[in-house]
């Protein structure tokens, strides 16, 4: 007898689930985001840095992003069309591989843009996001002489790996398109 109660129990709130509506919120704004590393512009500019003459017994490491959160623009751009719009940041990571602080381009037409008072909010996003990027820091491998490897970005065999800081270029690509916003960073 208590077990047909407690089957009657189950099925009563099993029956209630099925009737009563559930209700979720849906988010239409959906955000994509691709980021890409840009070359040093021709002639120097923002992002021209001074050239480390490499020794026969050093090599280099490039920096290796691991936590890179991508830009969310959300609510702070109420717009619902944008065609693509670029904005360019130049990134100083310092020798522990944390961004030291993020820098606004406008050296090249693509970028021009993304400085544009109207953008400030994708500029805002890209800042915000690149902040908290995290990398394996760039170092010069300084090899024994004579046990340089052939590949000379690894430091592995190095008797001593130097971290150092470093200045990278990043392009970030906003759309938004019938009110979802899709972001591009190279």
């Amino acid at each position: 007898m208590r077990q047909g109660a407690a089957w009657l129990a189950v099925t009563a709130l099993l029956a209630g689930c099925a009737t009563t509506p559930q209700l979720s919120t849906v988010d239409t704004r959906a955000e994509n985001v691709g980021h890409q590393r840009l070359p040093p512009a021709a002639g120097g500019g923002a992002g021209a840095v001074q050239a480390y003459e490499m020794r026969p017994s050093e090599g280099y490491r490039m920096p290796q992003l691991y936590a890179g959160p991508d830009p969310v623009v959300g609510a702070r751009d109420p717009r619902t069309e944008l065609a693509p719009t670029t904005v360019c940041l130049q990134v100083v990571v310092d020798a522990e591989g944390r961004v030291e602080r993020s820098v606004p381009l406008s050296d090249r037409e693509v970028c021009k843009p993304g400085v544009a008072a109207e953008n400030a909010p994708l500029l805002a996003a890209a800042q915000e996001a690149v902040a908290q990027w995290r990398y394996t820091p760039a170092a010069v491998c300084h090899f024994a002489a004579g046990k340089v490897p052939d590949n000379r970005g690894d430091c592995t065999a190095a008797e001593r790996v130097e971290p150092v800081a470093v200045s990278l270029l990043y392009a970030f690509t906003f759309e938004i398109v019938h009110g979802r916003q899709v972001v591009e960073r190279r």
